[in-house]
């Protein structure tokens, strides 16, 4: 019989000494409405897969006093620089431009409490110990993300923790079917860039965009960027990115790939056993006739695989299709790579919005985004308040913290 107070105490994640229990933790959490399907992650093997490659993390588990200690909660949290905000300026023609304004920022994630433990305040005592770790570092402000729905969740961080509601993206996911996409080119072409000229293009485009990462270099040389592509007009007279740059075309798209499947798996469990058949029959009858293209539904009730895109940009009245040919690619890529989905977090209000494919029961239409302001100062008075900043059309969402 467990007692309604628990001594636990908090301390930094030791990888050979708490892995084991770590991943044990993780087992007995679901992520998703009790009673009904929910969404397991398999973590790889490596607790830190979702934060390591952030320029900088932490992890914190919580553990029971006494003889027989357990490890009963977990909390990871990263730090980077990202844009908060623009302030104008004049070029040197005379022409009113804008500069990013940076904050840095830190990003709360993968927080979970044994079910035997829950409601005993350990999760509170997490939160406060990562925002502790927060301020050390210098973060101005730190965000997490949840299910819209999460009560739970958004009752911990809004009412007892000080965050506020801040952003709502949608969370956009296609199946990958068993047969290619096609692709029309005939008006278009797809262009792969360099990371270092795909760099140059976010930061010429997307530098002003919220939370447009200060490292975007980083991202894109990472290994697991699998590539960024551009789509432009078949007629357009490619002679490098600088002319690009210096005359755009008249509608353009671009996107980059990151692979999810080498970090994590995910698994949908609880479904009935119509679902898996029905699931099961979509895909033998597009493998057995390709030539239909008839969509089918990926086995999701098994580790599955995911691509992301992200760095989605473009203008123009063609842009939105541009960007569906894109996404086609994509899911060709992830076919190739053995993922059963692509993905796409989109603020919402994005106007490119309606390029992207997905399949809304597999999607979130409403992720929450949820903000507090840890610094007394600002970095730069010209927004004041991150927190009651009125939402843009876009966001940057990085992948490393998807």
């Amino acid at each position: 019989m467990r007692e309604d107070i628990v001594r636990v105490v908090v301390r930094e994640f030791e990888p050979e000494r708490d892995k084991e229990a770590v991943e044990v933790l993780e087992k007995t959490c679901e992520v998703g409405p009790s009673g009904k399907m929910s969404l397991f992650t398999d973590l790889l093997g490596d607790p830190l897969c979702r934060v390591r490659h952030s320029p900088s993390f932490f992890m914190l588990v919580a553990e029971t006093c006494g003889p027989l200690r357990q490890i009963v909660g977990v909390v990871r949290g990263c730090i980077k620089t990202v844009t908060c905000g623009k302030k104008p300026n004049r070029s040197p023609s005379g022409a009113k431009q804008y500069t990013p304004i940076y904050t840095k920022l830190a990003y709360l994630l993968g927080l979970r409490v044994s079910p035997a433990y829950r409601r005993m305040g350990i999760g509170l005592t997490l939160v406060q110990k990562m925002e502790e770790w927060f301020r050390s570092k210098g973060a101005e402000y730190s965000y997490i993300a949840t299910d819209s729905d999460n009560e739970a969740s958004i009752s911990l961080f809004t009412l007892r923790s000080g965050y506020t509601k801040f952003r709502t993206p949608s969370i956009l996911v296609h199946p990958v079917f068993a047969h290619h996409f096609p692709l029309h080119y005939r008006a278009l072409r797809l262009l792969p860039l360099s990371p270092s000229d795909a760099e140059l293009l976010y930061r010429r485009r997307l530098s002003t965009t919220e939370f447009f990462p200060r490292d975007i270099g980083s991202i894109l040389h990472n290994p697991l960027s699998l590539g960024t592509y551009l789509a432009l007009p078949s007629d357009y007279p490619w002679t490098g990115l600088d002319s690009f740059l210096a005359e755009l075309p008249a509608s353009w798209a671009v996107l980059s790939v990151w692979n999810c499947k080498a970090l994590f798996r995910l698994e949908v469990r609880g479904a009935g056993k119509w679902r898996r058949w029905l699931s099961k029959a979509t895909r033998a009858i597009d493998k057995a006739l390709p030539c239909l293209r008839i969509p089918s539904v990926p086995d999701v009730f098994r580790p599955f695989g995911m691509y992301l895109m992200y760095g989605i940009e473009g203008e123009g009245k063609d842009a939105a299709e541009m960007l569906r040919v894109l996404c086609r690619h994509v899911h060709n890529l992830a076919r190739e790579g053995g993922c059963a989905a692509v993905a796409a977090e989109v603020a919402a209000e994005e106007p490119l919005r309606k390029g992207i494919p997905y399949w809304r029961r597999m999607s979130c239409a409403e992720d929450l985004w949820c903000v507090k302001r840890l610094a007394e100062e600002y970095s730069d008075g010209a927004v004041g308040d991150w927190t009651k900043a009125a939402p843009g059309k876009s966001i940057f969402v990085d992948p490393r913290e998807f």
